[in-house]
């Protein structure tokens, strides 16, 4: 037995509360396997990892905060989503001019269904890994600390992320340069997008968390719900990174993906120290 699976057990949760983590190694899985596929086979697997990510967010959610809250994520982050590509694609605010292949399928108002799935697979991690990093900064100040780090996450996150899927031909960038170094294919504007996206992001799920949650703080079974996010931000990038180092040719975002990692593990190394 696992040892989060026990303290589910001991914490007296219900069997679905496991769900977060089983879906969280089913994405594991799906990742691994993307590096190892091509053509068709590939945009399977990457429609599986987005499908089963955001499945990831919303059972979290629930899990730790009750329906209300999981429902209420799944909603703002799909508004914002399709809001902010909208107009990014329309006008080139706030990422820079980009383009979405026919490869994501069906869309609405030019962004493809799977995008706004996309947002949520990578925000609620995002913002769990957030409160992690945030939990010793004084109560006046957590919450601040909470949106900042989490849009800073949410926007690293998509370092590692964006240069892949160009390579795969999801979007193309009309002007790719300059980027961060190591990485010619998308430009620096985008990331300068995800921060303000993120920052508007994580503010309205923070305030959304607040306002649906179940009373009485975080449920019996919250920690699957804090494992699950964190597994899956922390494989996608840096399982992310190996596989771009070493499989997918991409040496520059694999680089970005190991530094960014940094000072997030000696954050939680440091935690881990104090009592």
């Amino acid at each position: 037995m696992s040892a989060a699976t026990a303290h589910l057990r001991r914490a007296g949760a219900p069997a679905w509360a496991r769900l977060p983590l089983v879906l969280a190694v089913l994405l594991v899985l799906a990742a691994i396997a993307y590096p190892l596929t091509d053509g068709s086979a590939r945009d399977a697997v990457s429609w599986t990892i987005v499908l089963v990510g955001s499945a990831v967010s919303v059972t979290s959610a629930a899990a730790a905060h009750g329906a209300r809250t999981a429902a209420a994520v799944l909603g703002l982050v799909v508004v914002a989503a399709v809001a902010f590509e909208a107009v990014g694609t329309a006008t080139g605010f706030p990422y820079g001019p980009y383009a979405y292949s026919d490869a994501l399928g069906p869309t609405l108002l030019r962004v493809p269904f799977l995008v706004p799935l996309a947002w949520l697979m990578m925000a609620w991690p995002s913002r769990v890994l957030a409160v992690v990093l945030t939990r010793r900064v004084r109560p006046g100040r957590q919450r601040a600390a909470r949106v900042v780090v989490a849009a800073a996450v949410f926007a690293a996150w998509d370092v590692v992320l964006d240069p892949q899927l160009v390579q795969a031909g999801y979007w193309t960038w009309a002007r790719p340069q300059p980027g961060l170094p190591g990485i010619d294919t998308v430009p620096l504007t985008n990331l300068g997008g995800w921060l303000l996206a993120g920052l508007v992001l994580m503010t309205l799920l923070d305030l959304v968390v607040a306002r649906t949650a179940l009373p009485g703080g975080p449920r019996a079974g919250s920690g699957a719900a804090v494992a699950a996010p964190l597994l899956v931000i922390a494989w996608m990038v840096l399982g992310g990174a190996l596989a771009h180092a070493l499989w997918l040719d991409l040496p520059g975002s694999a680089a970005w993906g190991a530094a960014l990692s940094v000072p997030v593990l000696a954050t939680l190394a440091v935690q881990a120290r104090r009592p």
